[in-house]
């Protein structure tokens, strides 16, 4: 079966990326300017550059059209090892968000919104606090960067009755972020669940993400427990998919599991 136009096309243009003729950052040609350029149709060149996006090689940025990731290829998330402290902590970096970018050569930054207030419902109940009684949390909403670009939107809530008047509630939290100033508190994270959802954008977040509303995006819910099982965080991570690809690793039948052979 012929390779489909579109596809050629978009294998070129990841060629030309690859090979430095569109440096990171740069502006990619006007769809009309492919077009007149004899590259394809409009529907073809439109239909390259989703693939390219898709890939993680091209992002689209409002008034300036698609342009070179930063990032080229996605942010790899470690789900199993980027909170441990010295993942966290590693050069000074202020949590596990922070050192991803780091180690992509960028410079983390974030826009951090900080406030006690009442948290959604099921954020309520995992922290068991009243959703009808105002200021249970601290809640610290973060539009994250990697250099000038927003990869990441991330919602924290913390029980009020550990979080209030402390660290946490400024807006540099220290080396290791929250986790580290929860550890030194006495509710250290022991346990992490998170739940991933795929779903479509809300328009502020598509706004936000300097995204299209068709495009999908993960919906992280994270869920750390403390030695005693009590939750002492619940963060919502909204990240785009075409920028970050997640993993896990666990250990299946450890030898001293119930049942494992003997």
């Amino acid at each position: 079966m012929a390779t489909p136009r579109w596809k050629q096309l978009a294998d070129e243009l990841a060629n030309e990326i690859s090979e430095g003729v569109y440096l990171p950052g740069a502006k990619l040609p006007k769809i009309a300017e492919l077009v007149a350029a004899g590259r394809g149709s409009r529907t073809t060149v439109q239909r390259a550059y989703s693939d390219l996006t898709e890939r993680g090689l091209t992002i689209g940025v409002q008034k300036l059209g698609t342009i070179v990731s930063p990032i080229l290829g996605k942010i790899h998330r470690d789900g199993t090892g980027r909170y441990m402290r010295v993942a966290r902590e590693r050069g000074g970096a202020r949590g596990a968000f922070a050192a991803e970018i780091e180690r992509l050569g960028m410079a983390p930054a974030s826009k951090t919104d900080i406030s006690r207030g009442t948290p959604p419902a099921r954020i309520a109940e995992l922290l068991d606090v009243d959703p009808s009684v105002p200021d249970t949390v601290l809640i610290r909403a973060r539009v994250m960067f990697a250099g000038e670009i927003v990869v990441q939107l991330a919602t924290s809530y913390f029980p009020g009755r550990i979080a209030f008047g402390t660290q946490l509630e400024q807006q540099d939290t220290g080396a290791g972020g929250s986790k580290s100033r929860l550890e030194e508190l006495g509710h250290g994270q022991r346990t992490i669940t998170e739940t991933i959802d795929v779903r479509s954008p809300t328009p502020a977040e598509a706004s936000a993400l300097a995204i299209p509303v068709e495009r999908q995006v993960y919906e992280i819910t994270h869920v750390a427990r403390s030695e005693e099982g009590r939750v002492v965080e619940a963060c919502v991570h909204v990240v785009s998919t075409t920028l970050w690809t997640l993993s896990y690793t666990w250990p299946i039948d450890p030898p001293d599991a119930p049942g494992a052979p003997a």
